[in-house]
């Protein structure tokens, strides 16, 4: 039975009570009451409690997980190990002393009275000494006391710090053996420790530890402490020992973890900015799961009530990785304005940094991105590899493109270029090709190594390569063309026996797009089974529009291959054709109606043409179509007019993709003229201004002068 006592003031003060004698007859009265039901605990000599007592319906488990009551209280004085709602009381050298052990009387005391964020020191505690004491003495725990004395140096034993254990032993299992020997509180120490310990060690040799530590008989001890302790210990402490507990592997279904998590969820008003970043990192670290999602939720709520009292950055950045890309656009505005307004503020490191946390809440602020990207630049000599990959990764997800902070990274790793493994400078490269940069001096310098070193690539290392090369269309401007594809050519040959399909086809396919024909992959590619596989892949369309695209460059270009080409592939989806309805209206004012030209024109399985426009040789005048069968085929010019978004070239430039190159090229040797028309800058042009555009686009040169007459009565 729990008894209550009256508020602790009422016992130690009373203003009404002038006589010493009365006050304490009065407060013998109220421990009087209580002696029958008060609870006999057992200290032992590592300063945990036992109950000596036994219910009809006693349950162990609600003990551990619900009764928080009389459970240790962390204090910042001298005395560290004291049980929260508690009065501790002496029975005297003629009580009941057992090898070591002494019996003490514990009075639970009101929750109310004892918040659980306060606890007793050494000024406060109320403790009897001896059988004959004529009052409550206030005991300074810093003096010596004698070995009757309840709480001894014995009984306490020394807290020990994570950083503490975390150098002092070598293995995880060592912090459970000196758990086990004499437990501190609070026991998170022991979690962030192993943690610590755990972050310094090889894969091979955590999987190992882990295991180690999971079979340890201490383990589920130190889980039933942290359970007991949670309600109690400091909350920053909390979250560092589940943010421990989950990064080693705990499952996060588990009751230690689930329980943790409710605890949090109810502390959560005692975040303080230090505790806001740990939260913001553990949340990072679990999976999504009831608890988790609505710990997320709460976190949201507190954050867009104290964002403007946040005062580091990095608190700042770790919130906003954290707070997920489905979180209000309000509040991502807010913390845009905040992070705007410490811009001042910002270390290298912040800024480096503010990329990966706008891409982890799918936030594009063009303006904080711009400065941030000024500072990167600015200190781009010995940047990390990694915050490197983050940023360009980080810019791909905002769709953040910027040709100067792209420049600035790819002309440092060009010029400290022998620091760097092949497979870095790879990772960078595929990542620019997927920003749709084109870094001519790091690509120019990679193909001169590659020459001098072909025996360091890799099948990894040669898709990757020929993706990047033939994406950007880099080649053609490479003055050692033909001696770098036949380096290329030569390191796949010898892969051939241990490529799957798929990767085969995607090599060659590049080749196809840098105009190259490597003859022992062709046929190698050609065998029936390979072809079957293909066209049995999950993504089938993808590899039929690149047989597609083989077929056309062995039938238009000037190849070696002369066996016959016996394919017969389904043909691909048409895809839904881009109306361009602007550029389609500025044809007929220019040309005087839409029987001079024609739209979305298929001319082989892969290629369409957004307008087809037919001229005289000297493209000097327009013929319509219905006069094509009076006209012989030589004295007409086709003229193929592609309609070309932005992502077709390379960024800040008006070099063309490896696609667009190709399908130039081919045009070209099907007769046709072609005429680039860019989407976004006829998108800004008036109608007047569009068909001037289009005329200069249209008509050569020298026909122009000559054919203003014709052009204004066609207009």
């Amino acid at each position: 039975i729990l008894t209550t006592l009256k508020p602790f003031g009422s016992i130690s003060v009373n203003s009404k009570m002038n006589n010493k004698a009365g006050f304490f007859l009065w407060n013998l009265r109220q421990f009087s009451t209580l002696v029958s039901t008060s609870r006999t605990v057992k200290l032992n000599p590592l300063g945990f409690c036992r109950p000596a007592f036994v219910y009809s319906n006693w349950n162990l488990r609600n003990r551990l997980l619900n009764d928080f009551d009389n459970k240790i209280q962390p204090s910042r004085s001298s005395v560290r190990y004291l049980f929260q709602d508690a009065f501790i009381f002496n029975l005297g050298a003629d009580g009941f002393q057992t090898k070591g052990r002494s019996m003490v009387t514990v009075f639970t005391v009101d929750r109310q009275l004892c918040p659980r964020r306060l606890s007793f020191d050494s000024s406060r505690s109320l403790v009897s000494i001896g059988a004959h004491s004529k009052g409550f003495n206030k005991v300074n725990f810093h003096h010596e006391v004698s070995n009757e004395d309840v709480l001894t140096s014995e009984t306490k034993p020394t807290p020990v710090s994570d950083r503490k254990l975390s150098q002092e032993y070598n293995s995880l299992s060592d912090v459970l053996d000196a758990f086990s020997k004499a437990p501190t509180f609070p026991s998170s120490n022991y979690f962030t420790a192993m943690w610590t310990m755990a972050k310094r060690l090889s894969a091979d040799q955590k999987r190992c530890e882990k295991q180690l530590m999971f079979s340890h008989p201490a383990f589920n001890q130190l889980c039933e402490h942290i359970m007991r302790e949670a309600k109690i210990m400091h909350y920053d402490h909390l979250l560092f020992s589940l943010h421990a507990i989950v990064k080693l592997g705990i499952p996060q279904n588990t009751l230690l973890v689930q329980t943790l998590l409710r605890v949090i969820q109810e502390r959560i008003n005692e975040c303080d900015e230090k505790c806001l970043s740990v939260l913001s990192a553990l949340l990072g670290a679990m999976e999504p799961c009831k608890n988790v999602d609505v710990l997320q939720a709460g976190l949201r709520i507190l954050v867009d009530q104290q964002v403007w009292k946040i005062k580091r950055v990095f608190t700042l950045q770790a919130v906003m990785k954290c707070i997920g890309k489905d979180a209000p656009i309000a509040l991502k505005r807010k913390l845009e304005m905040k992070a705007l307004s410490e811009l001042d503020r910002f270390s290298v490191l912040n800024s480096q940094r503010m990329f990966e946390a706008l891409a982890a809440m799918n936030h594009r602020s063009v303006t904080l991105l711009n400065e941030c990207s000024k500072t990167v630049i600015d200190n781009i000599h010995g940047c990390p590899l990694k915050v490197m990959l983050n940023i360009l990764q980080s810019c791909r997800d905002l769709r953040y493109h910027n040709s100067y902070l792209f420049e600035g990274i790819a002309d440092y790793v060009a010029a400290t270029y022998d620091i760097w493994k092949l497979k870095h400078v790879i990772f960078l490269l595929l990542l620019f090709e997927d920003l749709g940069f084109r870094p001519v001096g790091l690509m120019d310098l990679l193909m001169k190594k590659i020459e001098e070193e072909p025996d360091s690539l890799d099948l990894k290392n040669i898709i990757s390569i020929l993706h990047v090369y033939s994406s950007l269309n880099h080649v053609c401007t490479y003055q050692n063309k033909e001696q770098f594809l036949d380096v290329m050519a030569s390191a796949l040959t010898g892969c051939l026996y241990h490529i799957s399909s798929e990767n085969l086809l995607n090599a060659v396919h590049s080749f196809c797009l840098m105009n190259y024909l490597p003859l022992a992959s062709v046929n190698h590619l050609f065998q029936k089974d390979v072809i079957s596989e293909l066209l049995r892949a999950d993504d089938m369309e993808r590899n039929v529009h690149k047989l597609h695209v083989l077929e056309t460059c062995i039938k238009l270009d000037d190849t070696p291959y002369h066996k016959a080409i016996d394919l017969t592939l389904p043909q691909v989806p048409a895809a839904p054709p881009d109306p361009n309805t602007k550029v389609a209206e500025v044809l007929s004012r220019l040309l005087g109606g839409g029987g001079y030209f024609s739209k979305n024109v298929q001319l082989t399985p892969i290629y369409y043409i957004d307008f087809e426009i037919r001229m005289d040789t000297n493209r000097s005048q327009v013929l319509p179509f219905s006069d094509m069968d009076a006209t012989s085929a030589t004295d007409i010019q086709r003229v193929a007019m592609l309609c070309v978004p932005r992502a077709a070239y390379c960024l800040g430039s008006s070099h063309p993709r490896g696609f667009l190159a190709m399908k130039m090229r081919h045009l070209n040797l099907m007769g046709f003229h072609v005429i680039l028309v860019n989407n976004w800058e006829m998108d800004k042009l008036e109608m007047e201004d569009a068909v001037t555009f289009l005329k200069n686009k249209i008509y050569s040169v020298k026909a122009l002068p000559t054919a203003d007459t014709n052009l204004q009565s066609a207009c």
